[in-house]
């Protein structure tokens, strides 16, 4: 199998009024223009593709501006509302598109000035600045519409302009989607086996392409054998290199075990490249002195430089945490493989960490790389990761299935500066809001698996957006 074709996230916009005011009221009609091409400003992004059919004002074109957002394969529909509109010019367009629709429920100013209006003199003048102002009118007539329809809708309720709030709010929104967009074209690769025993993250991998999209393809050991077997000194001496360079290297690590990282590193990438993996979950053990065991007992360092490259990786063949370590990193906060072990009671914090991969990019300081005379619990011994997530904001986030069902877990809360163990191991100090004992008790409530992924920064309200867009319950534990 190849790689999957880039594409840009595309965005509808579309504004409505009504066709009967544009004659009875001069200048009403360009002026709500304008304010659309105002909405369609704060839509672009570089990497976003804005498909902007204008003002709506009829069925007619209603039914037409359905087909074109359809033959422009939008992703996700910004409805605006500019003044009075009938609802007939909403429907057929949202639902012929067939995608998530914000409604952006947006006056032009935040109060009107009541004594200049009043001050007009002309009541015809006055309906039309009325008529301009009147974005809200309309809204409950097009949820009642979408409701009895079956459409799921959201909305984001201010100010055209000088907004945090709506600003904040749209933002957001393009984020979420752009993450729904990143995973319904993204590959999965999967290698190995499950850990033998673990039963909370034996997966329904069906279940997962229909949640988010996600294209899973199974790659073999072999064949990441092979590739290893093939590369040149000149390769393995590249991937070394960048070790050396990305890593701290402790000096009780030997040459021969850096050697043996950067060769399967270097194979990682490659495989990688080949298949168009955009993700990735893992495990193996085999027997012992054969070359899988060799391999597989020298992953950890590949493993995390992809995932600080954009691949995430799991381990212990985790595909519901490869998928939300993905889900992070396109948000552009990481997602470290994590587990929480411990808690610290007499300073109110969660420890947590994993014994590889990690995410780099997310550290505190450079990623310490420590020899291990044993993998608990793992085949071999080998060279492994030691790090702690930046310290600040975090959010937690774990993909749950559930009853046949996915859904999203998230959590935020703060990295704390702290002792960690040094073991080789991701190790964290979490502090979260409503206190250590509550948070351990409210997330094993959802009955997640036991691997999540931090990610730095707050954005659990991203989150719950990117759960509505694809239509996924989130569960907020604080």
């Amino acid at each position: 199998m190849g790689k999957i074709a880039k594409t840009s996230l595309k965005v509808g916009l579309f504004g409505i009024g009504l066709e009967a005011y544009w004659s009875q009221f001069d200048g009403l009609e360009a002026r709500l223009k304008s304010y659309v091409d105002v909405v369609q400003a704060k839509l672009e992004r570089d990497d976003v593709d804005v498909v902007n059919l204008g003002l709506i004002d009829t069925p007619e074109k209603a039914v037409q501006a359905g087909h074109d957002f359809r033959a422009a394969d939008v992703d996700v529909i910004f409805l605006y509302v500019t003044t009075y509109a009938l609802s007939s010019t909403v429907l057929p367009v949202v639902r012929r598109a067939g995608v998530p629709v914000i409604i952006l429920n947006l006056q032009p100013v935040a109060s009107i000035d009541y004594k200049a209006f009043n001050a007009l003199g002309d009541r015809t003048k006055m309906t039309g600045e009325w008529l301009a102002h009147c974005a809200s009118c309309p809204v409950p007539e097009i949820a009642n519409v979408f409701t009895r329809a079956g459409i799921d809708f959201h909305q984001v309720t201010g100010v055209l302009e000088d907004d945090a709030h709506v600003d904040a709010e749209i933002e957001d929104w393009i984020e979420a989607a752009r993450v729904s967009h990143v995973m319904a074209h993204n590959k999965l690769g999967v290698m190995g086996r499950y850990y033998n025993g673990m039963l909370d993250i034996y997966s329904d991998m069906a279940l997962q392409s229909a949640a988010f999209g996600t294209i899973i393809e199974i790659v073999e050991i072999d064949e990441l054998a092979a590739i290893r077997g093939a590369l040149s000194e000149a390769q393995v001496a590249v991937a070394l290199a960048r070790i050396k360079e990305e890593f701290d290297i402790q000096p009780d690590c030997s040459e021969a075990e850096l050697h043996r990282a950067a060769t399967t590193a270097a194979a990682l990438f490659e495989m990688v490249d080949r298949h168009g993996l955009g993700s990735m979950a893992y495990y193996y053990e085999s027997t012992p002195g054969t070359v899988h065991e060799d391999i597989i007992t020298s992953v950890i360092l590949g493993c995390s430089m992809l995932t600080a490259s954009g691949v995430p990786v799991a381990g212990e063949y985790e595909v519901k945490n490869a998928q939300a370590m993905k889900i992070m990193d396109s948000f552009g906060v990481g997602g470290s493989f994590t587990e929480y072990y411990c808690m610290d009671f007499n300073e109110d914090l969660v420890l947590m960490g994993h014994d590889g991969p990690g995410h780099t990019k997310i550290a505190e300081g450079k990623t310490k790389v420590r020899p291990l005379e044993v993998y608990h619990g793992k085949v071999g011994a080998g060279v492994s990761v030691e790090m702690s997530v930046k310290h600040g904001p975090i959010t937690c986030l774990s993909v749950l299935e559930i009853g046949g069902k996915v859904s999203l877990l998230v959590a935020e809360g703060a990295s704390l500066p702290g002792t960690t163990l040094e073991i080789g191991n991701t190790n964290s100090c979490y502090r979260f809001p409503i206190g250590a004992r509550q948070f351990v008790e409210n997330w094993n409530a959802a009955a997640p698996a036991h691997h999540c992924a931090i990610g730095v920064g707050h954005i659990a309200n991203r989150i719950e957006k990117l759960g509505a867009l694809l239509g996924l319950e989130v569960i907020r534990v604080c």
